[in-house]
């Protein structure tokens, strides 16, 4: 069976749709869920969001054992959370980080994420785009490694 790629929301994401539009849309994370079901394929996702950080480590734990890769958009947690940036440097495969605005447009405190020194690459400023673009990445480098072979 093939493991799942998870994708990880950190706080206030639940909010999606309704929290400042003019920086990050309008879509839901519903909807988001979907576009990611949809990029993924046949592939399962295992799609999560919590506004705890002890949460957020335990579903990446999880993936430590179960999951394939590791979709992460860790929202506030990037800029203040080395236990988030602990937990990810036990993840065997890749982890692409995400963030609907791009964070280097912003204020100063968004511009250091620590989250950003695991992870494989980084998508910031699609706006809910980037979400099916970092499964379809996710997947694209699962393919590609195990065609490497061991």
């Amino acid at each position: 069976m093939t493991k799942p790629i998870y994708v990880i929301n950190g706080p206030n994401l639940n909010r999606l749709g309704k929290r400042e539009p003019e920086i990050y849309g309008t879509t839901t994370l519903a909807e988001i869920e979907a576009f990611c079901r949809d990029a993924a394929g046949d592939t399962p996702v295992r799609f999560h969001q919590s506004n705890s950080e002890g949460q957020i480590i335990d579903w990446i734990h999880e993936a430590i054992d179960e999951g394939a890769g590791i979709v992460i958009n860790p929202a506030g947690f990037s800029f203040t959370s080395i236990a988030i940036l602990d937990a990810l440097k036990m993840f065997p495969g890749p982890i692409v980080e995400l963030h609907i605005s791009n964070i280097h447009r912003r204020e100063a405190h968004y511009h250091h994420s620590y989250v950003s020194k695991v992870a494989t690459a980084v998508i910031a400023g699609l706006g809910q785009r980037g979400y099916p673009v970092a499964v379809r990445a996710i997947a694209d480098l699962l393919a590609a490694s195990k065609a490497a072979g061991p």
